[in-house]
This record gives structure tokens, sequence and C-alpha cells, in this order.
């Protein structure tokens, strides 16, 4: 035990190193490269670059991943299921739908840098993010059985993609800004944007390890959770509430990027094992490390031009599920 909390320890360490390295690398990466930092002290058009552009943007990043895997690691530990995931459990795609829903009632941008609208996209995407989780769980008639909390997830992501897809042919004005919105984009994350997600993050972070006692219950079994007494439907719902807001601050604030909070809580669980309280901050992170690198990597590697970073995710984390799960299946287990 005090072995694995050492360990822990250290991987805190590392992380939080490893993503102040990547902080400093992203302030020198883009279209000029490293001589916006070079001259920042003398022009003030490099200052403005790296101080206004690239570092709240790989800040953005990181925070938004440390969400991302907050979520993963909430999601998973709630429901008892390894291949949970902010994606497939309808809340990415309920967020997504509320702020759309947004840009075609109140016509905003989500480039503004103004906090009424960050927030507003904000509170859109978390109430569109509740309902996608709860339609899953109506609709899947509980978290008792992993394949239909599973199939649920997908069928509530595919229709309300499907209405989003609707709101925004019907209001081809937020076509452009909805098409940048699903690639998944650090872009058009400013200072403000950072301020609304560490805002969140805290509160979530703090939350969800308070109630990390019912994940670690619940890893033991419904009836196991019951006997320690545990005021299980509350603390369940209050954790809905916590993946629904990590997963739509995120996502109002960088559009739809897959992976993250699937690979996140599996690569901290593949160095230590520990409890939930412990894995919930791990976890948070891996994920913004993770998303961090991507971003900095979505800049760098067709530099002048850049990737979106949700297809750079998707691509890397579809990678490291396949071989995850070509792992697993050789060893005869089951993800």
């Amino acid at each position: 035990m005090a072995e694995q909390l050492r360990l822990a320890r250290w991987m805190v360490a590392v992380l939080l190193i490893g993503a102040a390295a990547v902080l400093l690398l992203g302030a020198g990466v883009g279209s000029t490269g490293f001589e916006s930092v070079l001259n920042a002290s003398d022009d003030p058009v490099a200052w403005q670059i790296v101080w206004d552009i690239r570092l709240p943007r790989t800040l953005g990043a990181w925070l938004a991943g440390a969400l991302l895997g907050l979520a993963g690691a909430v999601a998973q530990g709630l429901f008892r299921n390894p291949l949970a995931d902010p994606f497939l459990l309808g809340s990415a795609s309920g967020a997504s739908l509320g702020v759309a829903s947004a840009l075609a009632m109140f016509g905003v941008s989500p480039y503004a840098t103004e906090w009424l609208v960050r927030l507003g996209l904000t509170g859109a995407a978390f109430a569109g993010a509740v309902v996608g989780v709860l339609l899953t769980l109506l609709l899947a008639k509980g978290v008792h059985h992993t394949l239909r909390l599973l199939l649920a997830g997908v069928i509530v992501g595919v229709v309300l993609g499907a209405i989003k897809d609707l709101i925004t042919i019907a209001v081809p004005d937020i076509l452009q800004a909805m098409q940048a919105f699903m690639l998944g984009s650090t872009g058009f994350v400013g200072w403000t944007a950072c301020g609304v997600m560490a805002a969140t993050l805290l509160p979530c972070l703090l939350l969800a390890w308070a109630l990390s006692q019912v994940l670690d219950g619940l890893s033991l079994g419904e009836a196991t959770a019951h006997s320690l007494g545990l005021p299980l439907a509350p603390m369940r719902a209050a954790l809905v509430a916590v993946l629904a807001l990590a997963t739509g601050t995120a996502v109002a604030q960088t559009g739809l990027i897959a992976f993250v909070g699937l690979a996140a809580p599996h690569l901290v669980r593949s160095i230590v094992k520990t409890t939930h309280g412990r894995l919930i901050v791990l976890s948070a992170f891996m994920g913004g490390l993770l998303l961090m690198v991507a971003d900095v990597l979505a800049r760098w590697l067709i530099a002048p031009q850049e990737l979106p970073v949700g297809v750079l995710t998707a691509v890397l984390g579809g990678s490291y599920l396949l071989w995850l799960m070509h792992r697993r299946s050789s060893r005869g287990g089951m993800l």
C-alpha cells in the first residue's frame, strides 16, 4: 500500500513536470516558430502571439484534457465498465446538441471571448450532457447490464447527433462554426475559456474525490456498496452531475475530442493500482498531458498548417484501443 502511494506521488510529479515542459514547448510551436518566443520581449506582435494565442491554447488543451480524463475515470467507476467514456454514454453528443442549440437560438460564435458567451455555451453544453446521460440510463434501464448500457449510449449518441445535424441544416449560418466544433479544436481557446475550465475543474475534482468511496464500493458490487451504508442514489446523482459538467465544459470550449476520457484512466491503471480517489486525480493529470501533447503535435506535424486536434486524438486513441483489445484478448482476458 505504501509503495503504491509512493508510486502515485511520483506519477503526479512526472505528469506535472511533463505538462510544464509541454506548455513551454507549445509557446514556441506555430507558423512563426520559436522566433516569436525569442522576440517577445522586444516585439509587441510576437508577445501578443505568444501570450494571447499560444499559451492560452496550450494551457486550455491541458484543462480540457483534465476535464475529459476526470469524466472518463468517473464514468468507468460509476458504470463499472472500463469501456465507459463520455462519448459512449451520450454526454458528449448531448453537450454538442446543447452548443448547437445555443448557437442557433442566440447567434453567438464559439470563437467569442466574452465571459457571458463562454458561460452560456458551457451551461447549454452541461444541460445537453445531463439529458444525454439520463436518456442513456433510461433506455438501458439502469447500469446493471453493461452491454445494454453501451448500446443505449450509442443509440442516444446517434439520435442526439442527428438532431444536432438537423439544427445545423435549419440554421446554415452556424455550419462553419459547427464543422470546426465537430472536428475538435483548441484554436479558439483563449484566457476566458481557460478561466471557465479552471473554475469548473477544481470543484468537479474535489467533489469526485470526495465521492470516490462510492466508486470503491461499487467496484466490489452493488450489494457490497449497500452493505457499507452508502446513500447510493444521491451520490450517483452527484457523480452523474460531475460527469456531465466536466464533459459539457470541455466540449463547449474545444468541441468534440474523442478517446482522451477513455485512454487516460487506462494508462493510469496500467502504471499504478490505486483507489478511485487517486485514480480520478491521476486520470485528470494524464488526460491534460495527453491532450496537450496532441495539440502541440497537431500544430507541428504539417506546419504552417495544422490538423484538427480531435482528428489526431481519434486516430491515436483508436490505435491505442485496438492495441489494448489485442493485448487483452491474447491473454485470454476481457477488456
